[in-house]
C-alpha cells in the first residue's frame, strides 16, 4: 500500500490550498484516512480523520478552517485548508492502517507535503 499526497505550497494572508492524498493497493476505500502535520521543531500533531462510516472530525486548532474529504471512487483523501495563518506552517501528511480491513491504527505514511504561510 502507498499514499503520496500533493498540493502543497506557499501561501499569503487569507490564502487557501488544497491537499491531495491518493492511495494504492487498499481492497477497498472504506477504512479510516487522516492528516497529521509537522512544524519545525515541533512534535507532529493530528489535524482531521475520516472514520470508516465516513464522520469527520477535527482538531480545535483547525476547525472552521480546514475540511477533510474522500472521494471512494478514486480512494483520494483531500484537505481544504482556508484562513492560513503563520501557525498553519508545517509538513502535512496523511496517514492510514496497513490494509482497508485494519482497526483505525496509523501505520501508513506518506511522505508529506509542505505548508508555508508567507
Amino acid at each position: 500500500v502507498q499514499l503520496v499526497e500533493s498540493g502543497g505550497g506557499s501561501v499569503q494572508a487569507g490564502g487557501s490550498l488544497r491537499l491531495s492524498c491518493v492511495a494504492s493497493g487498499y481492497t477497498n476505500s472504506r477504512y479510516c484516512t487522516a492528516w497529521f502535520r509537522q512544524a519545525p521543531g515541533k512534535e507532529r500533531e493530528w489535524v482531521a480523520l475520516i472514520s470508516v462510516d465516513g464522520r469527520s472530525t477535527y482538531a480545535r486548532s483547525v476547525m472552521g478552517r480546514f475540511t477533510i474529504s474522500k472521494d471512494y471512487a478514486k480512494d483520494t483523501l483531500y484537505l481544504q485548508l482556508n484562513s492560513l495563518t503563520p501557525e498553519d506552517t508545517a509538513m502535512y501528511y496523511c496517514a492510514a492502517p496497513p490494509t482497508a480491513d485494519s482497526p483505525c491504527t496509523f501505520t501508513i505514511w506518506g511522505q508529506g507535503t509542505q505548508v508555508i504561510r508567507a
